[in-house]
């Protein structure tokens, strides 16, 4: 018991270290070059003890649970030996973690509001959810996708640069045709796709998946991953604003 609360404390203080900057910098602008005070000075510092917390307890959480399962899991499917189960987990992982996300959630929710205000869609309820939706699930079949390459690319020993170089062949394309009104929104969604959730279980999926095949080294091949969950929602968002 002991013992866990000096860890415990031991990642309160590196959470305080990391948000010790942002605090700074807030405070000196307030303070200084704006030359207001700072308004709600309890509330804000109850928010960021909140802050402090919070993410002291998620990166626990990441070195607990979610890192080991995904390593875990990696390795087991490479001992079972099924490359189709293999895929399908792949996908299904990305497809379920970036449905969750709720950087994604909020972005999807913001978009649906500002096009119906636009004119894009109704301005209804049920067509704001709808679109909301269809741009959530868009971007996790796309995320889900990723994965299942970023894995097969793990299999087979590809380079990932030449992956990435053709993807963003692919965005520059895709940008050219789709409408204006959705390029924004496709690019913001590469971003928020790789948050809170689907980072540390991609990656954990990568790194174990690379250390667990004989002749694949975790540091080049394990990682890669997040950056084709961060590249295929930009195809594939702008391929959806093309279609509704």
């Amino acid at each position: 018991m002991r013992a866990q609360f000096s860890i415990f404390l031991s990642y309160l203080f590196s959470s305080a270290r990391d948000l010790t900057p942002i605090v700074v910098v807030i405070s000196f602008f307030q303070l200084v070059v704006l030359q207001q005070p700072i308004a709600n000075i309890g509330q804000i510092l109850e928010g960021v003890l909140l802050v402090v917390l919070g993410l002291t307890f998620f990166i626990r959480g990441l070195e607990m649970g979610l890192f080991p399962i995904g390593e875990s899991m990696a390795y087991a499917f490479a001992k079972k030996g099924s490359v189709f189960w293999l895929l399908t987990f792949a996908f299904s992982l990305g497809f379920g973690t970036t449905v969750a996300e709720p950087a994604l959630i909020a972005v999807a929710k913001e978009a649906a509001i500002v096009a119906a205000s636009g004119g894009m869609i109704e301005q209804t309820e049920q067509a704001m959810n709808s679109y909301a939706t269809g741009l959530r699930y868009t971007v996790a079949i796309s995320v889900g996708f990723a994965i299942l390459i970023g894995v097969l690319r793990i299999l087979k020993g590809w380079p990932v640069h030449y992956l990435i170089i053709a993807g963003y062949m692919g965005v520059v394309i895709m940008t050219i045709f789709a409408p204006p009104e959705i390029i924004g929104i496709a690019y913001d969604s590469g971003g928020v796709t790789t948050s809170t959730i689907t980072v540390p279980l991609v990656t954990a999926l990568g790194v174990g998946l690379a250390s667990s095949i004989k002749g694949r080294n975790p540091m080049i091949d394990g990682f890669g991953l997040i950056a084709f969950a961060s590249l295929t929602p930009m195809i594939f968002v702008m391929a959806y604003g093309m279609i509704i």
